[in-house]
C-alpha cells in the first residue's frame, strides 16, 4: 500500500476535473497512472485491458439499455405527449392548474423515461410555452420545468438508482420502491410551491387559467392510456413480485414497441432514433462506469479508501452531523460534477462507513439520489438548468432560470429534512414489498 500515492492521486483527478477533462478520461487516466505505479506496466494494462467487461457485463446493468430504451420508444412515437394536456383538465380550477399539470406530467413522464435531463427537455418543450402564453413568468415557468425534471431520477425506473444497486450491491428493486415515496414528495412539495406563488405572487402566477376549455377531455385522456397501460405494466409486476427490475427492464421495452404498434405509431424511424439513442446513453454513462471502477481499484490498492473510511468511521459522527456533513459534500460536488460522476467517486469511501453506522442501504440509495438531482439545478452546473436553456432560450436567459429555480431548490431541502428526520417514509413501501 502507498496511501500518499493515493492522495496524489485523488488530486491529480480534482485538477483534470478542474481542467474541463471528461470525469470518465480523468478517473481512467489517474487508476492506469496509480496502478502503473504501485504494481508496474503490466497490471496496470490488465486492468484496462479487463475493467470494461468485467463492468458492462453485469447483469443488472442490462436493464439501464432497456429502460433507455422504452423512455425513447414512448418519447418518439408520442405516446406522452398527452399527459400534460390531461392533467391541465384535471386541474384547471386549481390556482397555478398549468404549472401543477407540468409537474405531474413530468412525474407520469418519468415513469417510463429513468431520466431528469429527458423528463426536462421533454415536458419543457410542451408545457413552457404554453406556461408563458398564459401569463405565467418566464423565469418561473422555466425554473418549475427545470426542477421538475428532477423527479425523472426519483420515479422509477431510475438509471442511478439502478448504477447505485450494482455499485452498493443492494436491491434494485428495494431502491426503487422507496424512491416512489420521496418522488411523489418532491412532486408535492414543487406543487406546494406553485400554489404559494400563485396564491401571492399574481404578478408571477396569472389567477385564471388560459385556453384550458378548449381541450377535448375525451381525446386527451385517450390520448394517455398507452402511457398508464405501460407504467401499470412496470409497477404492477414489480409490486406483485412477478419480475425483478432488471426483467422489468425488457418487459417495459417491449411493452413501448407493442402499445405503439397497436396505437398506429411505431415505424422504422422511431425504431431507429430510439436505439441510436439508447446505444449512444448507454455510452456515455458506461465509460463513466469504467472509469469509476478502475479508480475504485487504484483507491483500494492504495490504501486512501480504507485510510478516510477508518478516519470517518473513527470519528464517532452520530447519525444527524454525518447525513449534515453529506448533505453539504454533495451539494458541492452537485455544483462542479455530474451526478454519475459524484456517486462514483464517493461511493467506494462512504459504503464502508454506512455499514459501520448501521445505515439502510436503501434508505441511503434514494437519499443519494435526490440529493445527486438537487444537484441538477444549481449553478454553475445545473445541468437540468441548461437542457431548458436550449429548448427555451427564446423565453429567459441562463441567469433567470436560476433564479427561477430558487423556491424549487429550498422545497427540495425542505424534502431532504424529512426524509432524514424521518426515515421509515422511505422505507415503508420497500418493507411493505418484501
Amino acid at each position: 500500500m502507498n496511501v500518499t500515492a493515493g492522495f496524489i492521486g485523488l488530486a491529480a483527478f480534482f485538477v483534470l476535473i478542474a481542467l474541463q477533462v471528461p470525469i470518465a478520461i480523468s478517473m481512467a487516466v489517474v487508476a492506469f497512472a496509480g496502478v502503473w505505479y504501485l504494481l508496474g506496466l503490466q497490471p496496470a494494462i490488465g486492468v484496462l485491458a479487463n475493467t470494461p467487461y468485467e463492468f458492462v457485463a453485469s447483469w443488472t446493468l442490462s436493464a439501464i439499455p432497456m429502460f433507455l430504451l422504452m423512455g425513447f420508444v414512448a418519447y418518439y412515437s408520442g405516446m406522452t405527449g398527452g399527459l400534460f394536456d390531461a392533467a391541465k383538465i384535471v386541474l384547471r380550477r386549481v390556482p397555478g392548474g398549468l404549472g401543477i399539470a407540468a409537474i405531474v406530467a413530468c412525474s407520469g413522464f418519468a415513469a417510463v423515461c429513468g431520466s431528469s435531463l429527458a423528463t426536462a427537455a421533454s415536458m419543457g418543450r410542451i408545457a413552457i410555452p404554453e406556461m408563458v402564453k398564459a401569463g405565467y413568468k418566464p423565469s418561473f415557468a422555466t425554473g418549475a420545468l427545470a426542477a421538475g425534471g428532477t423527479i425523472g431520477a426519483l420515479i422509477p425506473p431510475s438509471i442511478l438508482m439502478i448504477i447505485y444497486g450494482v455499485f452498493a450491491e443492494t436491491s434494485v428493486s428495494q431502491v426503487f420502491v422507496g424512491g416512489i415515496s420521496v418522488g411523489v414528495l418532491t412532486a408535492a412539495s414543487y406543487i406546494a410551491v406553485i400554489l404559494l406563488v400563485a396564491t401571492f405572487r399574481k404578478d408571477i402566477v396569472p389567477a385564471t387559467p388560459v385556453g384550458i376549455e378548449l381541450l377535448d377531455a375525451r381525446k386527451v385522456f385517450a390520448a394517455v392510456w398507452p402511457t398508464a397501460a405501460l407504467i401499470l405494466l412496470i409497477f404492477g409486476g414489480l409490486f406483485s413480485g412477478y419480475f425483478t427490475a432488471t426483467e422489468a427492464g425488457a418487459i417495459g421495452a417491449m411493452g413501448a414497441i407493442v402499445i405503439a404498434a397497436v396505437i398506429g405509431r411505431m415505424n422504422w424511424d422511431v425504431f431507429r432514433r430510439s436505439v441510436l439513442d439508447t446505444l449512444g446513453t448507454c455510452a456515455s454513462l458506461f465509460i463513466v462506469g469504467v472509469g469509476a471502477v478502475m479508480f475504485t481499484k487504484f483507491l483500494g490498492l492504495s490504501g486512501a479508501a480504507g485510510l478516510i473510511s477508518n478516519a470517518v468511521a473513527g470519528s464517532d459522527l452520530n447519525y444527524v452531523t454525518l447525513i449534515l456533513i453529506l448533505v453539504v459534500i454533495y451539494l458541492i460536488l452537485g455544483m462542479f460534477m455530474e451526478p454519475f460522476g459524484a456517486m462514483l467517486v464517493t461511493l467506494p469511501v462512504l459504503l464502508p462507513v454506512l455499514h459501520h453506522q448501521g445505515i439502510d442501504l436503501v434508505w441511503f440509495g434514494v437519499f443519494l439520489v435526490k440529493m445527486l438531482e438537487i444537484g441538477m439545478i444549481t449553478p454553475p452546473l445545473g445541468m437540468n438548468v441548461f437542457v431548458i436553456r436550449n429548448v427555451a432560450s427564446q423565453y429567459a436567459t441562463l441567469g433567470q432560470i436560476f433564479r427561477g429555480v430558487a423556491l424549487f431548490f429550498l422545497a427540495d431541502l425542505v424534502v431532504i429534512a424529512i426524509i432524514v428526520a424521518w426515515p421509515g417514509i422511505v422505507l415503508l413501501l420497500p418493507r411493505l414489498t418484501q
